[in-house]
């Protein structure tokens, strides 16, 4: 959710204008903020874990106790002792978040996040637990352990849709891939064109990338009857800021962007005193129009306003300057190397991505079927191994990226040619650990 102090342009707040923020001047603000060009294969990482006791891997054993938390500000002050390169935070159910800055190339950011992991685990050791990839808890029922008026008043917000909301909030985890929103470079010299490319290959490509990477079956000590319950759970929550926007006809995508924001409700109002609940449908387009009519104790939204609304949309990718991909299940083990290694060789050769369009035709939109039934589907596992076979090939050209190559051949062995994920193990022995593959411990492929 939070990046780490990085290269990566961030949507961050500009001084407040001594006048209220007019509807032309956010449309304006939105597109130029949110999409900006960068040098091409610069990346970055967010890594969220899950924290289980040390000496209680099998679920039936730890249900039998009672669930136990630890302090989130004890693990993070252990957790954050220094000598990381990134920056650890702790998520509201108490999930653990390891954010990179953007390194120069898909090498060194995994190099640099595989040093602060080691150091993750022997910290966590200390403390008695492991720190674990698994898209949603297998364990526990959904209990907010940070009380903060922004997780309060999100919790509140997304209670309307029913259980989905507390479950995303505090027992989820994914690993989120940032990459530019467009790049510098001679072969891409209109800016719009790319930034388009870039964003309609991420959404091609996704339903088959979660059914790939789908590790997320069991919640609460039983099975969900999904192969990404994590993925289930953000498309049961407000579409009208969890769903991809829409482009109408000749719309560029950075206009589009700007007119689906600001016609998103509004979440969050920060106060000084009280509660941050904004009044429920207010959109924030509403908000700019009617100023004190609409919040009677807040003045008309600033730029600050906007850019705080901003982080409380989650679309499948979302653009803060660069482009974060939400929609991958949390890795078992050392695997979480590869939907970084996939995602940057599909996206910085043209050809490549290409063919990977072709390749998602069938599924895309698909989102639903890849949470439910993964690679159980001829079409989305078809697509996956398409997918992960291109990506093997364009990474094993290069000798800066061949060992990544030889990552992503291991996933397809291990799973993918088999019509299998991460998830499936945990099927088979659901409770024999929170899943075979999660018992993993973090860490790194040779």
């Amino acid at each position: 959710m939070r990046t780490a102090d990085s290269l990566f342009t961030q949507v961050e707040p500009s001084p407040a204008p001594p006048s209220p923020l007019s509807e032309a001047a956010a449309e304006a603000w939105i597109p130029r903020t949110c999409f900006k060009n960068g040098p091409p294969g610069r990346l970055g990482v967010e890594l969220e874990l899950l924290v289980f006791d040390a000496g209680h891997s099998a679920p039936a054993a730890a249900a039998r106790k009672s669930q136990r938390h630890h302090h989130p500000s004890a693990l993070l002050r252990t957790l954050s002792d220094g000598g990381l390169d990134g920056r650890v935070t702790i998520e509201p159910g108490g999930q653990v978040e390891l954010s990179s800055r953007p390194g120069p190339s898909l090498s060194h950011t995994v190099d640099v996040v595989r040093r602060d992991l080691s150091a993750l685990g022997r910290r966590a050791g200390r403390l008695g637990v492991r720190l674990v990839g698994l898209g949603v808890d297998p364990l526990h029922q959904p209990v907010r352990v940070l009380d903060d008026p922004r997780y309060a008043a999100m919790e509140s917000y997304f209670d309307r849709w029913g259980p989905a909301g507390r479950i995303m909030m505090c027992s989820t985890a994914s690993i989120q891939v940032n990459v530019e929103a467009g790049v510098l470079a001679p072969e891409h010299p209109g800016q719009r064109t790319e930034l388009a490319r870039r964003w309609d290959l991420l959404h091609a490509i996704g339903p088959a990338l979660v059914a790939a990477f789908a590790n997320s079956p069991l919640h609460a000590g039983r099975l969900t009857g999904w192969k990404s319950t994590r993925q289930a759970v953000w498309s049961s929550l407000d579409p009208a800021r969890t769903s991809a926007p829409t482009r109408r006809p000749g719309e560029d995508i950075a206009d589009a962007w700007a007119r689906w924001s600001l016609d998103a409700p509004v979440m969050i109002i920060r106060r000084a005193q009280g509660p941050w609940a904004a009044p429920s449908g207010l959109t924030f387009r509403e908000w700019i129009r009617q100023g004190r009519a609409a919040i009677a104790d807040r003045p008309p939204p600033t730029v600050d306003d906007l850019a705080y609304h901003l982080t409380t949309l989650f679309p499948p990718v979302r653009p803060r300057g660069h482009l974060e991909i939400r929609y991958i299940d949390a890795q078992p083990g050392p695997w979480w190397t590869v939907p970084p290694a996939v995602i940057s060789a599909l996206l910085d050769d043209d050809a490549a991505g290409q063919l990977a369009r072709e390749i998602c035709g069938a599924v895309e939109g698909r989102w639903r079927d890849a949470a439910r039934l993964g690679t159980q589907d001829p079409l989305l596992a078809r697509a996956a191994v398409g997918l992960l076979e291109t990506a093997a090939t364009v990474l094993a050209r290069d000798p800066r990226t061949r060992r990544f190559g030889r990552h992503v051949e291991g996933y397809l062995e291990r799973w993918t040619v088999r019509g299998r994920s991460p998830a499936d193990d945990a099927m088979d022995e659901p409770m024999g650990g929170p899943g075979a593959a999660a018992g993993e411990q973090i860490g790194d492929l040779p």
